[in-house]
């Protein structure tokens, strides 16, 4: 069978004139090319219905889950957070209980508000050395679950946004023993188990559920995503009628086209891809080694993501957010995220050598123009602290592992009646709103977590450091700092 764009400019170039929509009729107007409008369908005779497939895109769902090892793939048009929205309700019954890795996407968090879930967390531990959360391990999950009851289903992320990699094949493990599924949100991680060098995706480690964002990873347009589905815990048509309600009613055929180009891209060239891939990418690091001033740690123990170049500026006289802006304003590189203490680039398949040099250059010479400074190991340890820019994982929302909060479920909580104060007059009272940095998107708090005064200093330094907030509200005044507000249920 040809894969789907093919079939859709075949369909274009034919004398079939749609009376139907989409209401663009294949005519090209604006700025947008006509070869999009061409391609831009709904479901028409063969071309078969993503909600209810039994033609060529079933055929491009089981092709998918062939080159992943899944029993079942679903395509998906609403991003990964349709398939995060999908696993979460279809795996943990409404009102229960799921086990859940603290540094989760915000998604998980809104499937657990729509189906009113108990949420208990596991939280990441921090790298020694380094201003990032590591992987959930085997351990954690089992002590975890040793002392919860009830637990209808673990969720955990790998790799991290920083591209720390779990030891998924051991906690899928540990997990089933308790005769529960295991979801994975791997959206960074579509490009794994394809080649040598490269860890294996969560489903040939044995997951249930498994997320992947093809657009994140692979070359396939924004909002295109994959879940994939193992084994016999998850109950297939709930998960089915889920995908029907989280995902659009129309779901757009170039989006669908883009995901078939994208695999059938990587499985034609995956030897060679893969192999020049992990080349370049060992090639920059080497060079990167000699920067006197950057650091660009290799994180050991064979799971990090090589693609994620994390680029630390800790003992230097800029942040994060000043070497981005430099990076951008001047050298014309666009990376995916700035915290305070460091950089994050990503590179994939499709980047060629240029995409290599040009960073590499750069962060030589502004290596050479750095002022090193010197940091008091006290100074240096409270300033460390101060500008992580996840959660504190003892201080701050150990009071909710019950998925409790004053009598009130994480759901309640977030519809609970609000008031705006002063983040800084905010100390000891409960958040009403999520707060979290974008991207990642990884919420430093959630509805009915209290506020301490560390989590709320953090806050206010992300946001001098030019790094987007959200969930958090500022009023400027003339000649003074803007004043930031949050949203509180209590004033204990």
């Amino acid at each position: 069978m040809e894969h789907l764009f093919a079939q859709l400019k075949k369909h274009s170039a034919s004398e079939m004139y749609p009376y139907h929509m989409p209401g663009h009729k294949r005519h090209c107007f604006g700025e947008l090319s006509q070869d999009s409008y061409q391609c831009d369908i709904t479901e028409i005779e063969g071309f078969d219905n993503l909600h209810d497939a039994t033609g060529i895109l079933k055929v491009l769902q089981d092709q998918a889950a062939a080159m992943y090892g899944a029993d079942e793939s679903f395509y998906l048009v609403n991003g990964s957070t349709a398939g995060v929205l999908s696993a979460i309700s279809s795996a943990v019954s409404e009102g229960g209980h799921i086990l859940m890795s603290r540094n989760c996407h915000k998604s998980s968090y809104h499937a657990a508000y729509l189906r009113r879930l108990r949420v208990s967390y596991l939280y990441p531990s921090y790298i020694e050395g380094l201003p990032i959360l590591d992987a959930i391990t085997p351990k954690q999950v089992e002590e975890a679950l040793e002392q919860l009851e009830d637990v209808e289903a673990v969720m955990i992320v790998s790799p991290t946004y920083e591209g720390r990699i779990a030891d998924v094949e051991a906690i899928s493990k540990i997990v089933h023993a308790k005769g529960i599924p295991l979801i994975v949100d791997e959206a960074h991680g579509s490009h794994l188990g394809f080649a040598d060098g490269f860890s294996r995706n969560s489903c040939q480690c044995g997951a249930d559920l498994v997320i992947h964002s093809v657009h994140k990873t692979l070359p396939a347009l924004t909002q295109t995503a994959l879940l994939h589905v193992c084994g016999a815990l998850i109950d297939r048509d709930k998960l089915r009628r889920f995908l029907r309600i989280y995902q659009s009613s129309s779901p757009s055929y170039l989006l669908m086209g883009s995901i078939d180009n994208a695999l059938h891209y990587v499985e034609k060239n995956r030897v060679h891809l893969f192999a020049e891939f992990r080349k370049n990418c060992h090639e920059m690091m080497e060079k990167l080694q000699d920067c006197k001033h950057l650091k660009f740690p290799i994180m050991d123990g064979g799971r990090q993501d090589i693609g994620k170049l994390v680029i630390s500026v800790e003992g230097t006289n800029i942040t994060g957010k000043q070497l981005y802006d430099l990076l951008r304003g001047k050298y014309h590189l666009e990376l995916e995220m700035a915290a305070q203490q460091y950089c994050l680039a990503m590179f994939t398949v499709n980047d060629g050598k240029e995409a290599y040099e040009r960073m590499t250059s750069a962060l030589i010479e502004i290596d050479k123009e750095l002022e090193y400074l010197k940091i008091d190991a006290e100074v240096g340890a409270e300033k460390a602290d101060m500008e992580r820019n996840i959660l504190e994982s003892e201080e701050v929302c150990k009071i909710f592992l019950s998925g409790d909060v004053k009598g009130k479920s994480f759901y309640e909580a977030w519809d609970s009646p609000r008031q705006e104060v002063l983040l800084m007059d905010a100390v000891g009272m409960r958040s009403a709103e999520f707060v979290n940095l974008y991207p990642p998107g990884i919420p430093i708090l959630v509805p009915g977590e209290r506020l301490t005064r560390k989590v709320c200093t953090q806050i206010k330094t992300a946001f001098e450091c030019g790094l987007t907030v959200q969930g958090v509200s500022f009023v400027a005044s003339s000649g003074s700092k803007p004043e930031l507000y949050i949203s509180v249920i209590d004033a204990e």
